[in-house]
């Protein structure tokens, strides 16, 4: 059972320094003026989802749900 949890706690700080260092290379939601003029609403705009910041926002959530889940696994044990 020792096994098992160090190998946790390991995936779980992958998971915490990888969670950080997405969400640090995001973009803010904010675009500034641009979202005033409409900008949104360009080819670029719509098609986000498939772009690289689309994949960053998916890994995100994933990671996120592993990250909840992990702590939750982990803590069962903790008493």
């Amino acid at each position: 059972m020792g096994v098992l949890r160090l190998i946790l706690t390991i995936v779980f700080i992958i998971v915490c320094t990888a969670l950080t260092v997405l969400v640090l290379m995001q973009e803010g939601k904010s675009a500034g003026l641009g979202a005033i003029s409409g900008v949104a609403e360009t080819y670029w705009g719509k098609n986000k989802g498939r772009s690289m910041e689309g994949l960053l926002v998916k890994i995100t959530t994933v990671l996120a749900v592993s990250f909840i889940l992990l702590a939750a696994i982990l803590n069962i044990n903790a008493f």
